[in-house]
């Protein structure tokens, strides 16, 4: 890799013997340059305010909470500002936590390890579109309608901004019924058709100007065409190659299928990294959900979670009864809650804004952070198996 553009990079290590280490490998690595050694999160903060781009190298061995908290206040605030976390403790759920806002290397530092996390975050802030690879398309899917799947695409994608605090984008593939504009009280400007039909204006600015932003949020919103005719010229090619624009701009795509199986809603699957096989606790729907999952199974659809929504739990057909009709685990339950949905639907507002402290706006936060979570975590107890202990 070519360095040219000189990054200042600020360590936070209460061990000197660690911030002499630290400081040889950045002038070994070269093009980041060290500018200070502080243990003060305040003064950290301040100098942030004064740099365009920065990294930030810190220890979180002690007082962990607080140093994540740190982490997430300045990924947050300064966009420029990049993070390395590490640890003498790590375990997995910490290591997704800091990757969640930035790179994780264990202690004691092992150089090539270290120089991979210094590449990646010098990479990302000299050419940015480097991190867009990181983008992952999460599909809401069921066929069979009237399970929710509008409402939990919705709720998971405004759940996913604001836990990832990146842009996530949310798009209405459920071409002749779509409804996530009327869930989010929406009159978009534009839909996917006429994203489709100018391929060479879509770049990440023609993108953020012509989706639709929900709120103060960085959740941007791609409404399903507005007429029959304008979806039947849709092509599954056309989709793939949407999706490839949207990675280049979004860390997250939420889509929102159609309640059925043909090449363009195979194309939305082939296309994700996560599915999301929606149904309810009955059994018209939990066959239809089992038909779903041999589909799945015999064409190669890997990484497909089961996700019950409306579940109670003292339902005559129990979570046991559902696995077992299923031979699958149940991912996650959404709790019924008629009142606070009802209420969110009629107002056109996610949930968690209509109704914050009930069950099932937790429950989609919980959900976020377990996608985020399982889209991550694979590799990562057999990357620090040794130091984890028990791997």
């Amino acid at each position: 890799m070519t360095k040219t553009k000189e990054i200042q990079t600020i360590v936070v290590a209460a061990k000197r013997h660690t911030r002499e280490l630290i400081k040889r490998y950045l002038n070994e690595f070269g093009s980041l340059n060290f500018l200070a050694a502080a243990d003060d999160y305040l003064k950290v903060y301040s100098a942030l305010k004064d740099l365009k781009e920065a990294l930030v190298i810190i220890d979180i061995s002690e007082h962990t909470d607080g140093a994540l908290d740190f982490i997430s206040l300045i990924t947050s605030d300064f966009p420029g500002c990049r993070v390395i976390a590490m640890s003498e403790k790590p375990d997995v759920d910490l290591v997704i936590q800091v990757m969640r806002m930035g790179e994780f290397v264990s202690l004691p530092l092992i150089k090539n390890e270290f120089f991979t996390s210094l590449s990646k975050s010098y990479e990302e802030l000299t050419q940015k579109n480097k991190k867009k690879s990181k983008c992952r398309i999460v599909t809401v899917f069921s066929n069979k309608g009237g399970v929710g799947k509008t409402s939990a695409a919705v709720n998971l994608a405004l759940e996913l901004a604001k836990a990832a605090k990146e842009k996530v984008a949310l798009v209405d593939l459920n071409f002749q019924l779509g409804d996530v504009t009327t869930f989010m009280d929406l009159k978009p400007s534009f839909n996917i058709s006429y994203m489709l039909k100018n391929p060479d204006r879509i770049n990440e600015e023609f993108l953020l100007s012509a989706m639709e932003r929900y709120k103060d949020t960085s959740l941007y919103i791609l409404a399903d065409p507005p007429y029959f005719k304008q979806a039947e010229d849709i092509s599954p090619k056309q989709i793939s190659l949407l999706f490839n624009v949207l990675k280049d701009t979004f860390s997250y795509v939420v889509v929102d299928t159609s309640a059925g199986f043909d090449t363009k809603a195979a194309a939305v699957l082939e296309n994700s990294d996560m599915t999301l096989l929606l149904s309810i606790v009955n059994l018209p729907a939990l066959r239809n959900c089992q038909r779903c999952l041999d589909l799945f199974d015999n064409l190669g659809y890997s990484n497909v979670q089961v996700v019950i929504n409306r579940y109670m739990e003292n339902d005559e057909i129990s979570a046991a009864d559902v696995e077992e009709l299923l031979n699958k685990n149940i991912y996650w339950k959404i709790p019924n809650n008629y009142f606070a949905m009802m209420s969110s639907i009629n107002k056109g507002i996610p949930v968690s804004d209509v109704s914050p402290d009930s069950n099932v706006a937790q429950s989609y936060r919980d959900l976020a952070l377990l996608v985020s979570d399982s889209i991550h975590r694979p590799g990562l107890a057999e990357k620090y198996k040794e130091a984890l202990g028990a791997g």
